[in-house]
């Protein structure tokens, strides 16, 4: 059986070369749980993404860029990052290619942003104006305690219903898209994980923290065996 999945990843300008560039821990934790990833670059066409799709057994969806508010109906905030609306466009494509095709979805970071988006959800842009609290979640260095939601998908995956996750994002989910359910908070209340709310939904796990990075390879275990 196929064990290739997409992986999508950000453009990056490196003097006067754009280049695609996907943090390599992405590729070392899909790897580690026995899958291969094929990297998605950005500038693909909306088109492609059911080409994509077929040639797979999986999507992750990684971080990077605030998802461009006209998405949600809402006018930019002073203190939103660049957009890239072409990676959002073959990344929504890429997500509802998935959907369509019952393909387990792995999303992280600007992932569980994107997620809430396409699903009709909406953001907030910067978390210090619009939803002040205690935690600096912008802080790369940050971490901070992890409520997960008894008997939910994360609860299965993860086997705990507390950890400590790493924190580096100034967006978070605001309203939560019709069909999903949140299934993970911060202490301060922000939601951290999200899931279909219908048990009979494709499998899919939505997290706001960086799982390559920190919190051991439990969720990419997860993924792994859903697309076996």
């Amino acid at each position: 059986m196929s064990r290739l999945v997409a992986v999508t990843a950000p453009r990056r300008t490196l003097g006067d070369r754009e280049r695609v560039a996907l943090a390599s821990a992405y590729v070392t934790a899909l790897a580690d749980a026995g899958l291969v990833p094929l990297v998605v670059p950005p500038h693909l066409a909306p088109e492609a993404a059911g080409d994509v799709a077929d040639a797979v057994v999986g999507l992750v969806l990684t971080g990077g860029e605030d998802v461009a508010p006209a998405r949600y109906g809402a006018v930019p905030h002073p203190e939103l990052d660049a957009a890239d609306t072409g990676r959002d466009a073959i990344e929504i494509a890429l997500f509802e290619a998935a959907q369509a095709r019952r393909l387990p979805v792995l999303a992280i970071c600007r992932g569980i942003q994107l997620v809430n988006v396409a699903l009709g959800g909406t953001l907030f842009q910067h978390l210090p104006e619009e939803r002040p609290g205690p935690i600096n979640h912008a802080d790369p260095h940050g971490t901070h305690e992890l409520s997960i939601a008894p008997e939910t998908l994360m609860h299965r995956t993860l086997q705990t219903l507390q950890a400590s996750v790493n924190s580096r994002h100034h967006q978070a989910v605001r309203d939560l898209a019709p069909g999903l359910i949140a299934s993970a908070w911060a202490p301060d209340g922000v939601i951290e994980g999200a899931e279909p709310a219908s048990p009979d939904a494709p499998w899919l796990l939505a997290v706001q923290w960086h799982p390559e990075d920190f919190t051991g390879d439990a969720l990419f275990r997860g993924f792994a065996d859903a697309v076996r």
